[in-house]
């Protein structure tokens, strides 16, 4: 696979960093909170990689549109209440991107994040200044829409062959078959190894770093 691709694109939880659990019972919090079922474990991980307002209403379906935007407001207050840092990414992780980097890549990040968010979780990590563009959901269409994805090659003047995705769940790898560009998929996150490969990944990985591997070739 070395020289295939020009852009690498991230999704950023269960793909760079170790948050799915965390996630999960945020959103479990944040449903306690506004009197709402308590999503189980596995129904919330299938939520994770949408925009949070998707994913109250995938998850709370009877909710009204009050009640949905107490949900979102709690769980990103549960959220952002525990500090996260450099040793939050997946082991690895943060040198790949040095080295990627370094080696010419371009980097984006593609997430459900909001940009508040994902921009405290950049300057947590120390990974802010190796991003050459970012995308989040609620500047865009929330996944599995490509939108997020055409911009970011838009932007960065790569070709579309020349561009891969890389995610954790089945809306990182829908979306990039929406938009027609290659993925790797990282079975660490919020989905199985199973569930990824029904969107045709040209890899599925057990954790991101061996991606710097596979890149070299």
């Amino acid at each position: 696979m070395k020289n295939r691709f020009d852009l690498i694109i991230f999704d950023w939880d269960g793909t760079l960093i170790d948050s799915i659990d965390w996630i999960v019972s945020c959103l479990q919090i944040a449903a306690e909170q506004c009197g709402c079922l308590i999503p189980k474990h596995q129904a919330a991980r299938n939520v994770i990689g949408l925009s949070i307002t998707k994913a109250c209403s995938t998850l709370f379906p009877t909710a009204d549109q009050a009640t949905l935007l107490r949900l979102a407001n709690c769980y990103q207050q549960a959220y952002s209440s525990k500090q996260l840092s450099k040793e939050d990414l997946f082991p690895g992780v943060y040198e790949m991107l040095v080295e990627l980097k370094s080696s010419g890549y371009q980097l984006a990040v593609a997430t459900g994040k909001t940009r508040v968010g994902l921009q405290q979780a950049l300057q947590a990590t120390v990974t802010e200044a190796l991003f050459d563009i970012t995308r989040c959901a609620d500047e865009t269409a929330s996944k599995p829409d490509p939108l997020m994805l055409h911009q970011i090659i838009r932007e960065t003047d790569v070709g579309y062959e020349r561009s891969l995705m890389v995610g954790d769940t089945s809306h990182d790898l829908q979306m990039a078959l929406n938009a027609k560009i290659s993925s790797i998929a990282v079975s660490c996150g919020a989905h199985p190894e199973d569930i990824l490969q029904q969107y045709h990944p040209l890899l599925c990985l057990s954790q991101p770093a061996e991606l710097l591997k596979i890149i070299r070739g």
